[in-house]
């Protein structure tokens, strides 16, 4: 079976536009949200990590004629696959057939989240707000199969997960894959309603959490199959998707399974597909949201794969630096992924106030070098939405 490499990079984020940037900022284990500026958001909580709409360029409409106007998530994604075509070395020649899967939570609701502020109402394509992977193709001309998709907070994981399919079914050689998602006011608000967010940080795994906070940005890939990477001359991709597992709760609309039995047949799928075990994996990067559930349900299910080794297998909890971003949450954890094994380091953990009994998961705060051959990934969503993806090594 053909291998999919991750060839390419791209990253808009809180912490930084560009991997550099990016990869600096979790090195320094340090992040904070601050209020969204939004002068609509009459609501409790307005935590957000958020982005400076300075840091993000290429906001204008698509090249062709029907595709839309980016609204911030597709900015975010255009800007972010402008990076990840050039780290690649296909901005000037991406291969036709070139495909576009991207997952979202919301897409393009700021473009009707500003009409109260004056912006006019979104007609055209505009109507229709999950048309990123849309305006990407036709901004970047690219003509294989374009899809979006939206299952929640795990979307931009089963885009990457679809995307490599196709790779593997001889359906496109490279396609360009991730997540994006912005602030919604009416998110946050849904969210204040609930008590479900937290009014210090997003603190996954601490027993002091609250809730999630909200993030922002885009997170790109470009993957490839292997053989037309070799036959370019691209011999050392970032690293390999190896296997993805997707599984469904059919629990309740938002609660996750208490016994993480559907958690637990993703984490072991994933595996399965890309012919590892338990002992293989040298990392995991969880869902871990922040919320007292999801936490404890999570840790338990990783208890219910790994063990005894649950409690000395390093966990990277990235949500504590990027926040929630929704759709976007899981192709920032892959991303995050590809640059642990590519680099052999898993950043050092924002410190824990105090560390949830319930969840006995190792976070490490200095960080750890050394060699990482696969790295997990987990992303759930409301409906129980599961899925696990194993990174490899390239």
């Amino acid at each position: 079976m053909e291998r999919v490499a991750v060839t390419g990079l791209g990253v808009v984020s809180s912490i930084g536009v560009g991997i550099d940037q990016y990869w600096s900022a979790l090195l320094s284990a340090n992040s904070n949200p601050t209020n969204v500026s939004d002068p609509y958001a009459n609501m409790a909580n307005r935590l957000l990590y958020g982005i400076d709409d300075r840091s993000v360029n290429g906001a204008g409409p698509g090249r062709a004629t029907g595709a839309g106007h980016p609204g911030r998530a597709s900015a975010f994604a255009v800007t972010a696959t402008t990076a990840a075509l050039r780290d690649a070395g296909l901005d000037r020649d991406a291969p036709a057939g070139t495909g576009v899967v991207i997952g979202t939570g919301v897409g393009d609701v700021s473009l009707f989240e500003d009409v109260p502020a004056g912006a006019t109402p979104p007609d055209g394509p505009d109507r229709f707000p999950f048309k990123v992977s849309s305006v990407l193709a036709a901004h970047f001309g690219l003509d294989g199969p374009v899809t979006s998709v939206s299952t929640a907070c795990s979307a931009s994981a089963y885009a990457v997960s679809l995307a490599a399919d196709l790779i593997r079914d001889g359906a496109a050689d490279v396609v360009v894959t991730g997540g994006t998602d912005s602030y919604t006011r009416v998110g946050v608000a849904c969210f204040n309603r609930m008590g479900a967010l937290d009014p210090v940080a997003c603190r996954p795994f601490d027993a002091g959490r609250l809730g999630t906070v909200f993030g922002e940005g885009a997170a790109i890939m470009v993957l490839e199959s292997e053989s037309h990477a070799l036959a370019r001359g691209h011999d050392r991709p970032y690293a390999l998707i190896e296997g993805a597992g997707w599984s469904c709760d059919g629990h309740h609309p938002t609660a996750p399974e208490a016994g993480a039995a559907q958690i637990v047949r993703a984490m072991h799928a994933a595996m399965d597909e890309a012919g590892v075990g338990p002992g293989d994996i040298g990392c995991v990067v969880p869902h871990g949201t922040g919320t007292p559930l999801n936490d404890v349900i999570e840790s338990r299910g990783l208890a219910a794969v790994f063990g005894e080794a649950t409690a000395t297998l390093p966990l990277y909890s990235l949500k504590a630096m990027l926040g929630h971003t929704g759709g976007a949450a899981g192709g920032f954890a892959l991303l995050t992924a590809a640059l642990i094994v590519d680099r052999g380091v898993v950043p050092p953990n924002v410190t824990l106030a105090e560390p949830d009994p319930l969840c006995p998961v190792r976070l490490d705060r200095d960080g750890l070098t050394g060699p990482v051959d696969h790295a997990l990934v987990n992303a759930y969503a409301f409906g129980g939405n599961n899925i696990s993806v194993v990174i490899g090594r390239g």
